[in-house]
């Protein structure tokens, strides 16, 4: 017995034996999959996930996605989301996501190829991360929560299976790390005292959005002793300023995910999320005599503002403080995160997500 399934980047379908193993062996032979096991994608369960976007025609095409430049129709989109275990209302955010990263400031076809390693962070923004259930507290950067797993496995699947980045043939990432699975959070706006992510960008407070950034793994900066924001600002810079992250050498849009204690202590003390920015920018540099001759010191972007005929000249970590990212998410305790970028090579882009036309 077999049973039809659509394929994941091609606008055709499979007959494979009925057989949840032989389906997932077949799959990962042809390199459709991240490794894990797939939900197949039957007609019934791709018509289903297009009902996610019914106002949409399957056929509609989304995105580009390069190097193969395969065509990323809804189905197709669609067909990836049901592979990778979304629920059909999980379908827009994902197509938000896919056409952020496919705006020219993302840099996709490098990103894809690259040796960086770098995943495309998916942050939402907005109503729907409490209608979808999308984590932005406790282990916000970990299992447990189908909505952030499956949107960013989606992502993935997507870029592999329309894009051809599959790695070590087309994607060289050197090391990589676990966010290339999936890699999604949502901001935790009720513990933000300032305004959210997607408001900073222009956006409605009622709009939900993704905002889409290649970044590294979440490194930990921990400060469970002082509360001065200023003492708070040294730990971040120190955590954030190192010789070995691209920011440093090519600047770009990197991400500091605030805890909700430090954002408390902060906005405490009467700053503002612009206080931040702005100091940090001054804070987080290292002098250019460091600098010039190591990592990536022939990147793209080395600030106007600094002496190359100085080597006591500091250089940011951004070329100005609204660069720097900075949103509030996490659980208790005194520990907030640093997202290092692959450099001004690839820059953050934010998209509103589609919802039912009134």
């Amino acid at each position: 017995m077999t049973t039809a399934l659509v394929h994941a980047g091609l606008a055709q379908t499979l007959d494979l034996p009925d057989s949840f193993d032989a389906i997932n062996d077949y799959f990962y032979e042809q390199g459709w999959t991240d490794g894990l096991p797939i939900v197949p994608p039957t007609a019934e369960r791709v018509a289903n996930m297009l009902g996610g976007m019914a106002w949409r025609h399957a056929d509609d095409l989304i995105a580009v996605i390069p190097p193969a430049m395969g065509r990323a129709t809804l189905r197709k989109i669609a067909t990836n989301c049901v592979m990778a275990g979304c629920r059909p209302e999980y379908l827009p955010v994902v197509v938000a996501a896919l056409q952020a990263v496919s705006e020219p400031s993302y840099g996709l076809a490098h990103r894809q190829t690259t040796t960086h390693a770098g995943a495309p962070l998916i942050i939402v923004n907005g109503p729907l991360v409490k209608q979808l259930k999308i984590n932005y507290g406790n282990g916000v950067f970990g299992p447990g929560w189908r909505a952030n797993a499956t949107i960013g496995r989606a992502l993935r699947l997507n870029l592999v299976n329309l894009g051809g980045a599959i790695p070590g043939e087309v994607d060289f990432c050197q090391h990589a790390h676990p966010g290339k699975y999936t890699y999604c959070m949502a901001e935790y706006e009720d513990a933000n005292p300032w305004e959210p992510l997607h408001v900073e960008r222009g956006f409605r407070n009622d709009e939900s959005v993704v905002t889409v950034v290649n970044c590294e793994a979440p490194h930990s900066a921990t400060e469970n002793v002082q509360t001065d924001p200023i003492e708070i600002m040294r730990t971040f810079a120190s955590t954030m300023a190192t010789l070995g992250n691209n920011n440093i050498y090519s600047q770009g849009h990197p991400v500091l995910v605030l805890c909700p204690e430090h954002a408390v202590h902060i906005k405490a003390a009467g700053w503002t999320k612009r206080d931040i920015k702005n100091d940090l920018f001054v804070r987080a540099r290292q002098p250019w005599g460091l600098v010039k001759n190591r990592g990536k010191s022939k990147g793209p972007v080395i600030p106007a503002c600094v002496d190359q005929n100085d080597d006591n000249s500091m250089v940011p970590l951004v070329c100005e403080a609204d660069d720097l990212i900075v949103l509030v998410a996490g659980g208790a305790g005194g520990k907030s995160m640093w997202c290092p970028t692959g450099g001004g090579q690839s820059l953050s882009v934010s998209k509103r997500i589609e919802t039912a036309p009134c």
